[in-house]
């Protein structure tokens, strides 16, 4: 008996919440392609892997470069959108707007135009899933302009999943993950508000890039799942 393999592309998949992704999903019935701007990072990635994912490089926030991307691989079937950034931390009234339209450039820009770049060979039977985070549903200080950029993306999904069914698109809304996204702090500091944020949380601690995988890897697999915006943060929303 012949197995169908499908193909999904991991943008953003040279580190944390993506890279996890893309060793989750690899299988006997999946084949990855994993994506970043950085070809040292995307090499050291596609070791990790063992080799057996497809890599390619390209600036996501680039559309000429995500168009020529998608147009030279072809038909695939599932679509994660893990681009990143890191403005719009801190509070209000000292908040530099500016670093709002930054993070959209950096985040949101870069996961819509790669969807965009993609619809003429995505498989409509597929899936599309985007990766926001929780501060979008935090009421919490000092997170207004990264939850403004998040929330663009937790707004957009349910309109999505209408307008470009029956392919299915949701979000992943992660909590505080223990990745390299917070290497902007010392080691002293991220250990700190880890344990913070572990105290406050019910599971009793902060996320692994595994975790949000295994929620990526549910929604790309499950077919009756489309506009859901799945968060997982152990819990934190509640507690904050």
């Amino acid at each position: 008996m012949t197995t169908t393999i499908q193909h999904t592309v991991v943008v953003g998949g040279s580190s944390g919440i993506g890279l996890a992704t893309a060793r989750k999903l690899l299988g006997p019935g999946m084949k990855v392609t994993i994506t970043g701007r950085n070809e040292e990072k995307l090499k050291n990635a596609w070791k990790s892997l063992g080799g057996a994912a497809d890599k390619a490089a390209f600036d996501a926030a680039k559309p000429d470069e995500a168009s020529g991307f998608f147009e030279r691989l072809g038909p695939f079937d599932h679509l994660v959108l893990a681009a990143s950034g890191g403005k719009g931390l801190g509070p209000f009234p000292t908040l530099d707007l500016s670093d709002i339209g930054s993070g959209v450039d950096e985040k949101v820009r870069p996961q819509l135009s790669c969807l965009q770049a993609a619809l003429p060979t995505l498989n409509r039977s597929g899936s599309v899933t985007f990766i926001s985070a929780v501060s979008a549903q935090l009421a919490t200080p000092g997170v207004s302009g990264i939850a403004a950029i998040n929330g663009m993306l937790l707004t957009v999904v349910p309109i999505l999943a209408v307008e470009l069914k029956p392919l299915r698109v949701n979000v992943v809304a992660p909590g505080v993950i223990d990745t390299p996204w917070w290497d902007f702090l010392a080691e002293e500091q991220r250990q700190a508000l880890f344990a913070d944020y572990a105290g406050k949380t019910p599971v009793g601690r902060v996320g692994r890039a595994e975790d949000v995988a295994d929620a990526i890897a549910f929604l790309v697999s499950n077919g009756f799942m489309t506009g859901q915006v799945l968060t997982c943060d152990g819990g934190l929303r509640f507690a904050a």
